[in-house]
């Protein structure tokens, strides 16, 4: 079975290239073919035809930081950086992403992943001075000590357990009502994705892995990371649940998971929805 996680498929050229071409970088700006992504705030906006919606450069968007996405069969991307504008984001995002091609979702993704990672690294991690854009985008130098800095994304691991045939969900208290989802923690340092996917199920559940698989990654643009799937056995499905992260925890059969994966009615629980990895997971393991 064969699955495309969300937020990935894009088709955009990211022309890495052109990114240290400042002449060609500015010269883009101008191009009759050249689009910006419309934002509010960090969100998207739905263009009229459904999809993300694009408009093309002004003069104040000429003249202003913009943020080099790459080339579209040729024809120069940007978004543009507001700093005065607001930098917050919806999660009620997904409601529209959810009818989006995949590949407008990708695009989209990165874009937002850009745009806030420029919006929370304004001043120098070294120094503490103001940084300026450079790399079209793809970097930050400080103006004081010339320290370059550049877009990074936190490495997540997000598993399922599998006991028996059964697999181990869990509900944090912030989930809507009946939602469980994969367990997950973010990578820490000194740790390979193995010993984090073991750390992470015995921390959270109590249950000790008694091999790990990667199965499929997945971006994940609130704000950054990157999202790596895997499915571990354990000796036992005895829990002790970490109660400040789980709320519950609940063992699935594989029937019971396809069930929820239908919608059935009379399913015990809802998963996260098709863009989030964790439904990719509990789908390619119902298909055995």
């Amino acid at each position: 079975m064969t699955l495309q996680p969300g937020f990935t498929g894009s088709t955009l050229d990211r022309a890495d290239h052109l990114r240290n071409n400042e002449e060609a970088l500015f010269g883009m700006r101008s191009d009759p073919a050249a689009r910006l992504l419309v934002l509010k705030g960090l969100d998207p906006v739905a263009g009229d035809d459904g999809g993300i919606a694009w408009r093309l450069l002004d003069a104040d968007d000429r003249g202003g930081e913009l943020l080099f996405l790459g080339l579209d069969e040729g024809a120069p991307r940007f978004a543009r950086l507001d700093w005065d504008g607001p930098r917050g984001g919806s999660m009620a995002v997904l409601q529209l992403l959810h009818r989006l091609p995949a590949e407008q979702v990708a695009l989209y993704g990165g874009a937002r992943s850009l745009v806030d990672w420029h919006y929370r690294h304004g001043f120098c991690a070294r120094c503490g001075a103001t940084t300026a854009l450079f790399r079209g985008g793809w970097g930050r130098r400080c103006a004081s000590c010339t320290a370059e800095h550049f877009p990074r994304v936190d490495p997540v691991v997000i598993m399922l357990a599998e006991h028996d045939d059964r697999v181990l969900l869990g509900r944090q208290p912030q989930f809507p009502p009946r939602m469980y989802s994969a367990l997950a923690g973010f990578l820490e340092p000194g740790e390979s994705l193995e010993e984090a996917v073991s750390r992470e199920l015995h921390e959270e559940a109590g249950v000790k892995a008694l091999s790990v698989r990667y199965l499929l990654s997945q971006p994940w643009p609130f704000p950054s990371s990157l999202m790596i799937g895997c499915v571990a056995p354990v000796g036992s499905d005895a829990l002790t649940l970490d109660t400040v992260e789980l709320q519950d925890a609940i063992w699935l059969s594989r029937e019971e998971v396809r069930a929820v994966l239908r919608g059935d009615p009379g399913a015990r629980i809802m998963t996260p929805p098709p863009l989030a990895i964790a439904h990719s997971l509990l789908s390619l393991w119902a298909g055995g």
